[in-house]
């Protein structure tokens, strides 16, 4: 491709606004984990989108909140970092008519750099036109955005019109990724970030943002099959158990489900075998955060 222009984009909000929902729209494949529930980001994702003559990087960062743990200050800290070496800044909110201290922060973070800001009211198929016009109303008083844009990162409804402003707003600058590059994680921070994603879709309440996952061995077979064997760490016995399930039914199921994608993946069969254990209060240990790649 003739790439001649390029640049980074930061996507920011708060937990569950959407953003690895929209930038996986704007992408047309999924290059970021998705659950209905919120902080399921937790580290920076480079999404490379090609459009000739321009690459775009879309990072996809954490939802921003008051971190409990030394992985919560790790998670906003990386946002923060995000935006600082930006060529453009987008903030996901929700279609609330009024602004949040979280949005503010974000509002105050990103207005210290001199770049295109654009605001995206997602989710706004869920109420009528009318109704958007205060919470354009209560975020206009709040700092003068190159473009508010109601969207819906679900259907794709006004995503196009965001990608068309965002790869306009590209400085002048040769490709930052060769262009079959679409994301900047190995092969393991994909496999543990798939299986991570399905803990969060079969599991309620507080046990899968209390895990995490690491691939300790992956082999790729000379016929064809890839051979994944991954640990899944909980903070507490009863979390274990209910990550085990009855009769091993729960492991079962979550590693069927990422095993189904992983095959879409690697476009072949997969073997894939979860372990369980227990690490008390990994997410406030620095030596068990960095074993975990939080650094």
């Amino acid at each position: 491709m003739n790439i001649t222009h390029a640049g980074m984009v930061a996507v920011v909000g708060r937990p569950n606004a959407g953003k690895s929902t929209l930038i996986n729209k704007i992408c047309g494949e999924k290059v970021a984990i998705v659950s209905p529930k919120p902080q399921t980001t937790r580290r920076r994702l480079s999404a490379v989108f090609n459009r000739e003559p321009v690459q775009m990087v879309l990072l996809d960062t954490p939802g921003f909140h008051t971190p409990r743990t030394k992985l919560g200050q790790f998670m906003v800290k990386s946002v923060r970092e995000s935006v600082g070496g930006v060529d453009a800044a987008v903030l996901v909110a929700e279609p609330v008519p009024s602004v949040g201290e979280i949005e503010r922060q974000l509002i105050t973070q990103c207005n210290k750099k001199s770049v295109p800001f654009f605001l995206v009211i997602n989710k706004s198929d869920t109420l009528p036109r009318e109704k958007l016009l205060p919470v354009i109303g209560a975020y206009s008083k709040e700092t003068a955005f190159d473009a508010i844009l109601p969207l819906s990162a679900k259907t794709g409804d006004g995503v196009e019109e965001l990608t068309s402003l965002l790869l306009g707003a590209m400085p002048h600058s040769p490709a930052l990724y060769p262009e079959d590059v679409t994301a900047d994680q190995t092969d393991r921070e994909l496999i543990s970030e798939v299986v991570r994603e399905k803990l969060l879709i079969c599991l309620n309440d507080e046990v899968p943002h209390g895990a995490a996952v690491t691939v300790d061995k992956l082999t790729e077979r000379g016929d064809g099959l890839v051979s994944i064997e991954a640990v899944v760490t909980c903070e507490k016995e009863s979390h274990k158990g209910i990550v085990i399930g009855k009769n091993g039914a729960m492991l079962k199921k979550i590693g069927s489900l990422a095993r189904a994608e992983l095959e879409e993946m690697y476009g072949g069969p997969v073997f894939l075998k979860l372990w369980v254990r227990v690490r008390a209060g990994w997410r406030d240990s620095d030596a068990q955060l960095r074993n975990f790649g939080y650094r």
